[in-house]
């Protein structure tokens, strides 16, 4: 898979992504990843990729000709499947689209910056416009990192135990159980007996269980 990130401040990206499980990904060829510096399309020897709004509100906003440029530079590379705006008023991230998302081959995704980009942009260019949550970032950085790790994790070879994000939070539905490890007491409280059995399928009841209750408890919005 290939993602492609345009940035006004592409280093704010540079140490997440030569980390832990991204890195690995990275240096097995399973993932590439760039960010892409949106400051060398600007226009003038200033290099200006914003201007103020029409219509005399506060905030700047990336103009139209230095991000069209870069776009359109990065698609005589590769056809996206997807080209992706992270903004407040786009659909609500979840785990759902993430899967569908890691089937992709090839995605770019814009972060805005100030007050967004310009709408023509969106019209023109963007596929699918995406928030991370009900709150607004300096930038659409945090964003793309997000959506770049929960899809990077689900492609096949890019954890040690593929079976691990099968069983994560959302995957089916509802919250991830309650997970032990060692020592088996530990502050007068035990692991649940049920752990130590060594029966899988009384095992794969109680975790069930254990998750429907906590969703109904936490989140009960997603059993409807």
């Amino acid at each position: 898979m290939n993602i492609d990130v345009i940035s006004v401040l592409p280093e704010l990206m540079d140490s997440f992504l030569s980390h832990s499980i991204l890195k690995r990904a990275q240096q097995k060829e399973l993932l590439t990843i760039r960010a892409i510096a949106l400051r060398p399309y600007g226009i003038g020897k200033h290099q200006q990729v914003d201007d103020y709004q029409y219509g005399g509100e506060a905030g700047m906003v990336l103009m139209c000709e230095p991000l069209a440029k870069c776009i359109e530079d990065l698609k005589k590379e590769r056809d996206y499947d997807e080209i992706i705006y992270l903004c407040p008023d786009g659909i609500t991230y979840n785990q759902r689209l993430a899967n569908t998302l890691s089937l992709k081959g090839n995605i770019l995704m814009i972060c805005g910056h100030y007050k967004g980009i310009d709408e023509r942009i969106r019209e023109k260019y963007v596929t699918l416009e995406i928030s991370i949550g009900d709150y607004v970032l300096s930038g659409g950085e945090i964003g793309a990192a997000v959506l770049i790790d929960s899809i990077g994790r689900l492609i096949p070879g890019v954890l040690n135990d593929e079976t691990s994000a099968l069983s994560d939070s959302f995957q089916d539905g509802l919250l991830a159980p309650p997970v032990y490890s060692r020592p088996e007491e530990w502050d007068r409280r035990r692991v649940p007996e049920v752990l130590l059995s060594g029966n899988h399928k009384k095992i794969e009841e109680w975790n069930y269980d254990q998750a429907y209750q906590r969703t109904k408890c936490r989140r009960p919005d997603l059993l409807n």
